[in-house]
């Protein structure tokens, strides 16, 4: 298990490289739930999502000669521009693995940080596979999207500034894809919020976490069907699966309609766009899949990298749930 110190250390490191995001209140959220509610903006990160604050921790923390060699990774777009523009700002090369029906917002933002993206077609090869031979080819190093104790690391500042700023929590409502901010989440409240509840999102059919955690090992399923990109995991790392099966509290879900109905009340309410793989904590929160009423509960608004057309499309193509 990861020491705090780790954190600690790791929040020292990304001092004046990350934003600090806001942490956001709304009276009529409050209201309509019977609780405080605090809401992570980590759409107001670098590169849109908080995934820039694990990339920077680990290319920081690689040896100088190391480092200088160049890194690589395997994404479908926020870990993606995360380790691309941190690469840039060490002035070292990047390339991502990138499938090839990811977003093409997430793949050009990639690009313009100046990685090479090599695309694949993630339900027949194994992205790890390329990553791997390309980083013994060119003798770089990999940069995983969530299965390392430095990224891990390096998302927790996410939830340590969420504690510092509003004080121990009831709950917190973390979107969750192969784990990395949660796990990090769930480490930091262990000393700034011991008695908080850390409750995990996927999307329904995309549950690999949830039933990785019922039966307490891991879980590989299908490559989800779901807008929720960010979150179309197979499988929880080993890394993260082992801290979420000792502090995490539970996992739920929910469906696609039910985040893009989160995409909307917080673009009417709180003038926030967020991508869906980021406003799945929200849908939890929004669709009662939590008993809240008279707590304190933080949630991570974990990324807003969506293009204007992508987002006009799901609004106009699901049946929203006007709250």
């Amino acid at each position: 298990m990861i020491k705090h110190q780790k954190l600690e250390e790791a929040s020292k490191r990304l001092r004046g490289a990350i934003y600090r995001t806001p942490l956001l209140r709304s009276r009529l959220l409050d209201q309509q739930k019977k609780a405080e509610i605090y809401l992570k903006a980590e759409n107001f990160q670098r590169t849109g999502s908080f995934k820039f604050r694990g990339a920077y921790n680990a290319i920081s923390c690689l040896d100088p000669t190391e480092r200088s060699r160049g890194v690589v990774t395997y994404s479908s777009g926020n870990h993606a521009q995360a380790v691309a523009r941190a690469a840039q700002i060490f002035n070292i090369p990047s390339i991502v693995v990138m499938p090839n029906d990811a977003p093409p917002s997430k793949k050009s933002a990639t690009e313009s940080y100046g990685a090479e993206v090599i695309t694949y077609e993630r339900r027949f090869v194994q992205r790890e596979d390329i990553a791997t031979k390309i980083a013994v080819d060119k003798n770089m190093t990999i940069i995983p999207p969530f299965n390392d104790e430095n990224v891990i690391a390096g998302q927790s500042t996410c939830a340590q500034e969420i504690f510092e700023d509003a004080g121990p929590l009831d709950i917190l409502l973390v979107c969750v894809g192969g784990g990395g901010l949660i796990s990090g989440s769930a480490l930091a409240k262990r000393k700034l919020s011991p008695n908080c509840q850390i409750i995990g999102v996927e999307p329904a059919t995309g549950n690999d976490v949830q039933l990785s955690l019922e039966q307490g090992k891991i879980v590989t399923i299908e490559v989800p069907d779901t807008i929720a990109d960010g979150q179309q995991t197979t499988a929880p790392g080993e890394k993260t699966f082992e801290i979420m099966n000792e502090l995490v509290h539970s996992i739920v879900t929910v469906t696609d309609n039910e985040i893009v109905t989160a995409m909307d009340y917080l673009f009417r309410f709180q003038k926030l766009v967020i991508e869906p793989s980021g406003a799945s904590a929200m849908a939890a929160l929004l669709s009662n899949k939590i008993d809240c009423t008279g707590k304190k509960i933080g949630v991570t608004l974990s990324g807003g990298n969506i293009d204007p057309a992508r987002f006009s499309h799901l609004m106009s193509t699901h049946n929203l749930i006007r709250l």
